[in-house]
């Protein structure tokens, strides 16, 4: 049997375990140990939870410890991972508004819009209430309506940068141009196209463009207007529009 040392006053006493010499000394509280009145046994720590079985042993006291994290853990398990419904809203919304401006159809867009499909979009407009005049009442509304969606949702969405801008502007145009096709005063329905998309290069920017560049649209759109009037005064001339009082 081994030899078991009477108890000494170690130095450097800790709580839990005493260092003397080379051996590690750990408080044993076995009630057999108690009895004999040893305090202290020189045991190997992988051999030391066969010798003592007190509950406040650093074996069981780690076994305490491992049984309340996995009482913690169905909880921690149970917390809501961060939420990226937002994000996804987000990206959902852009692709949206970029896919209704420049992929849909100006028809297909309008379904949509009668629709607001979907509601989270702006779809307020105030149709070509701030545009140059249409006399002749040619179908420009739809195409001021997808103008409208593409300056505000890209202000919504901090997207509407000078390029972006722009990208909206031509596609203002294309839309103004596709009206003109389905009714019988094609050039000078589409010479006031241009004078349309050149007033909102001109003056829709709202501090989005440069100055100098305003300033040259502003010039074109004064060459555009004199275009179109010669032009209705042509078609006046021969018959094909109506002399206005």
């Amino acid at each position: 049997m081994r030899q078991v040392r009477p108890y000494r006053e170690p130095r450097f006493a800790t709580d839990d375990q005493q260092l003397v010499g080379n051996r590690r000394w750990f408080p044993c509280r076995c009630e057999e140990e108690t009895k004999r009145g040893i305090k202290y046994k020189a045991i190997p720590l992988a051999s030391r939870p066969h010798h003592c079985s007190s509950s406040s042993s650093p074996p069981l006291k780690a076994a305490a410890m491992k049984l309340s994290l996995l009482a913690f853990l169905p909880a921690v398990l149970a917390l809501p991972a961060a939420d990226s419904s937002g994000i996804a809203s987000r990206q959902t919304a852009v692709a949206t508004t970029d896919n209704y401006i420049f992929t849909l159809t100006l028809p297909q867009f309008t379904v949509r819009r009668n629709n607001r499909n979907p509601a989270s979009l702006d779809w307020s407009s105030d149709g070509c209430s701030n545009s140059p005049d249409n006399p002749f009442g040619f179908p420009f509304t739809p195409a001021c309506h997808r103008h409208d969606f593409g300056y505000r949702n890209y202000k919504k969405q901090s997207r509407f940068t000078d390029a972006n801008r722009k990208r909206i502007d031509d596609k203002f145009k294309v839309d103004l141009l596709y009206q003109c096709s389905s009714n019988g005063h094609g050039a000078v329905c589409r010479a006031l196209a241009d004078v349309y998309h050149a007033a909102v290069r001109a003056f829709g920017g709202s501090g989005a463009s440069k100055r100098e560049e305003e300033e040259d649209w502003v010039k074109i759109y004064e060459e555009k207007l004199a275009i179109y009037n010669e032009l209705v005064k042509e078609a006046q001339a021969t018959g094909e529009l109506w002399t206005l009082e």
